[in-house]
């Protein structure tokens, strides 16, 4: 799309994480906090942080692939 690295990085991360935080909230309201769907959400939740970390990662070593800004 021919974003620059500024913009492109940023936007794919908080694309791929933003419902997130919604799931968990459904969950809990739909199957109350004790059932299994509600802690399933919740693990996704902390599995996010590293995945996160390593797309930051990812975004800083491909950011020769972009167009000087």
């Amino acid at each position: 799309m021919r974003s620059p690295h500024n913009i492109a990085a940023p936007a794919g991360m908080i694309g791929a994480s933003n419902f997130f935080e919604l799931s968990v909230a459904v969950a809990i309201a739909l199957f109350r906090a004790q059932s299994p769907v509600a802690l399933a959400t919740i693990v996704g939740v902390i599995v996010e942080v590293p995945v996160m970390l390593t797309l930051v990662k990812i975004a800083n070593n491909t950011k020769g692939w972009f167009e000087n800004e």
